[in-house]
């Protein structure tokens, strides 16, 4: 059994839409796409944090590298990384993905996705939708 602590999520994009799509910008730099708080309160060890994003990403030219992370304040606690094809193959993509963050100390924590193009002279957007939740639970072990 466990025991639920907080929970929190936000969904800035909620449908696919080219009008309103983002370019994912070249690494290093990151475009920020969605950010959560959860709080994590005193006596509350062994700890998790599932944390769950889902970003529609369209390929635009050539086949991108996108690189999505997750930071706990401001530090990489998660990242993983898809390809992304463009015109003559497939487009459009609902990558969804999952992380585990164990034993969080007590305190109120920010976490945040972002994503970034790793391939020069490619391009992908953002299109929606665009969600990240998060579930911190007391755990027995």
């Amino acid at each position: 059994m466990v025991r639920i602590l907080d929970k929190a999520a936000v969904q800035p994009r909620r449908r696919f839409n080219l009008a309103n799509s983002f370019i994912i910008r070249r690494s290093p730099a990151r475009s920020r796409l969605a950010t959560i708080t959860i709080r994590i309160p005193v006596n509350s060890q062994p700890n998790r944090v599932d944390l769950v994003a889902t970003v529609g990403v369209r390929g635009v030219t050539g086949i991108a590298q996108i690189l999505f992370r997750i930071f706990r304040d401001g530090r990489e606690i998660f990242n993983t990384q898809q390809g992304i094809e463009s015109a003559g193959s497939e487009q459009n993509y609902a990558v969804t993905f999952q992380a585990e963050d164990r034993n969080v100390i007590a305190g109120t924590h920010v976490y945040t996705v972002t994503a970034e193009n790793l391939t020069s002279n490619t391009r992908a957007d953002v299109v929606g939708p665009l969600s990240f939740s998060g579930l911190a639970v007391k755990t027995r072990t």
